[in-house]
């Protein structure tokens, strides 16, 4: 009995433990809760809406032509200085920026088919950065990705000729880990293609052509400032996409508006924004005429009421106008088969972009041709292999970007289709060096009107699978296929630069692979100058 009285209290001893997991359970449960009011919260205030709100009392600026000389060799050779400064980008204060050849953004650079080039290309900026011409058909030796790194005070001066058709491309640095900063600071430019000097190109002469008059490119892009005027290069961390912007700018041009003076106008559209997927139509839903996409002229002009355009993605379409009349070039929320309503992605946003103005008097146009280029002519049934990539915000197939690992190769001249999928619920896109590509099917549907031409950047959403098929002809004075390589990734930039991209060789044919191989990159494909 003795041995029973002296038992321990346990209860006792319990009572303090007990409180203890009460106190924790309830600051977990108020967290919870607080966390998702946040979330809450969050969701409401984050749709961006700025219809009417844009005074459009700016005019348009339109990038100048970037001037070049034609050296003894007959080459055509460009400059560019990569360089800081300050602009007004409608922060009330100036904004420091980085510009090639200014404060902002670059001049446009224009070269025709057959011809050779060469940009001489100087970093006077405080970072290491590199040059890469998305959409053109190049030695991957010349093509400016992370490999081609220019430290400051050096010159790289990359060469090649021009090989392929007439086409709205475009310039921006690729180093890695840091694209979305450079890009938003403003390194970035247009690259036009013409048809080969002295062929007779009578669709080229009927489309707009006059440059900036009734030929205007549209650099778009959106930003956000902090309170000191400087751009904002983080964005919210809850954004499955990256930063979302609330100023929207054309060719820097905060609030423009554009003077109409022709009966019609061809706009080269550009999202050059690090994260928004913009709807682009008009105030007043008129059609407009879809004339190509990011590797050119469409097979014929299609009349559409909205344009999707993911970051990297081109569209050139023809507005016709009366004299007199205004209309408002927007972004729409994404239509119901281009995006899943996630309001943190920016799919609900609405902006108002550009005011175009049409003069009382306006010179004629010729009316649009019937026919504009050839179809893709990229046959599926040729292909040699499949291959598959899933993506996410990190990776590609599970992998991280690596500087020295070559993830698939590629025989030189042959076809293959790539079927691409969103892994983690989040948008995505994708983009591939050096070629341009046929889209299949997207979601095993007929893809929609604006990716039925040549494509280098292509909408990936969730649920959606999208089949691509590449041709992987050899870029025009190549030596043959060699050691370095190409980039794939997602252009979302914090996704590109997160580690969302991966490595490709062309190879001579009875070498590529089935499947990624994790193969060493030569030393010899990272560059200095």
């Amino acid at each position: 009995m003795s041995s029973g009285s002296a038992a321990p209290a346990r209860p006792r001893r319990r009572r303090p433990l007990v409180l203890a997991l009460v106190a924790v359970v309830s600051l977990v449960v108020l967290a919870v809760g607080g966390f998702g009011v946040f979330i809450a919260v969050a969701l409401v205030t984050a749709k961006v809406d700025t219809i009417g709100e844009v005074a459009f009392d700016r005019p348009l600026a339109v990038p100048p032509l970037a001037p070049s000389r034609v050296d003894a060799n007959g080459t055509r050779v460009f400059a560019l200085r990569m360089q800081q400064g300050e602009s007004d980008l409608g922060a009330g204060r100036p904004t420091p920026t980085w510009g090639f050849d200014g404060d902002y953004l670059g001049p446009t650079l224009r070269a025709a088919r057959g011809e050779k080039v060469r940009v001489e290309v100087t970093n006077g900026v405080s970072e290491a950065s590199t040059v890469h011409w998305h959409g053109m058909h190049l030695p991957p030796a010349m093509d400016g990705g992370p490999h081609q790194s220019i430290e400051p005070g050096t010159t790289w001066k990359p060469h090649w000729t021009i090989d392929q058709p007439a086409a709205t491309l475009w310039y921006h640095p690729h180093p890695h880990g840091q694209t979305a900063a450079h890009v938003r600071r403003g390194l970035a430019g247009m690259f036009l293609l013409d048809d080969a000097v002295g062929t007779d190109a009578p669709v080229a002469q009927v489309l707009p052509h006059e440059y900036g008059i009734d030929d205007v490119p549209l650099i778009v892009q959106d930003v956000r400032f902090e309170d000191d005027g400087t751009l904002d290069e983080n964005g919210s961390f809850l954004s499955p996409v990256g930063l979302l912007g609330d100023t929207t700018l054309v060719n820097g041009t905060p609030g423009p508006y554009d003077e109409v003076t022709a009966e019609r106008t061809r706009y080269r559209i550009l999202n050059a924004s690090s994260a928004r997927t913009y709807t682009f139509t008009f105030s007043d839903r008129r059609e407009f005429a879809l004339v190509g996409t990011d590797g050119g002229l469409v097979e014929k002009p299609v009349a559409l009421r909205e344009v999707v355009l993911t970051p990297g993605e081109r569209a050139e379409i023809v507005v016709t106008m009366t004299p007199g009349e205004r209309t408002v070039l927007r972004s729409a929320p994404l239509p119901d088969d281009r995006g899943s309503g996630n309001r943190l992605a920016g799919d609900d946003d609405e902006l108002d972009i550009l005011e175009l103005r049409a003069a009382d008097t306006l010179t004629s146009s010729a009316p649009l041709p019937r026919r504009l280029a050839a179809a893709p002519d990229v046959d599926p049934d040729d292909a040699v292999r499949t291959r598959s990539f899933t993506i996410s915000a990190l990776e590609v197939n599970g992998r991280k970007m690596d500087m020295n690992r070559v993830d698939a190769r590629v025989e030189a001249g042959s076809t293959e289709i790539w079927e691409l999928s969103a892994r983690d619920g989040s948008p995505h896109n994708f983009h591939v060096h050096d070629v341009q590509f046929r889209v299949l099917d997207v979601g095993r549907r007929d893809p929609a009107p604006d990716q039925r031409g040549w494509k280098d950047t292509v909408n990936v959403r969730p649920g959606e699978p999208v089949r691509i098929a590449i041709r992987f002809d050899l870029p025009s004075g190549a030596d043959g296929p060699g050691d370095s390589p190409y980039m794939f990734h997602c252009h979302l930039l914090r996704h590109e630069d997160s580690g969302a991209m991966g490595q490709f060789l062309v190879v001579p044919p009875g070498q590529g692979s089935d499947s990624a191989e994790g193969d060493p990159v030569a030393p010899s494909t990272t560059h200095r100058h």
